[in-house]
């Protein structure tokens, strides 16, 4: 996953307003108690950093794709 699929993402899923406030406030402690944002400019893998806020909102796996039916879903590692 790219910087820009991951914030396509956040858009589609969350909201463009909300997604944006809650990878800036939302602090996630599967990534080391860091938001999304410090946690990508740390150089987490947007992928990585998308599955844990996904799971950290409990957002069903069918869901965390967004609206594009021809998207694939970044694997886990």
């Amino acid at each position: 996953m790219r910087f820009r699929e991951f914030w396509l993402l956040v858009d589609d899923v969350l909201g463009p307003a909300q997604g944006r406030a809650l990878t800036r406030e939302l602090v996630i402690g599967a990534l080391g108690n860091k938001t999304a944002e410090e946690a990508l400019a740390e150089g987490v893998e947007p992928r990585d950093v998308w599955h844990a806020l996904c799971d950290e909102l409990d957002i069903p796996d069918p869901q965390r794709w967004g609206t594009d039916p021809h998207r694939v879903a970044p694997p886990r590692r």
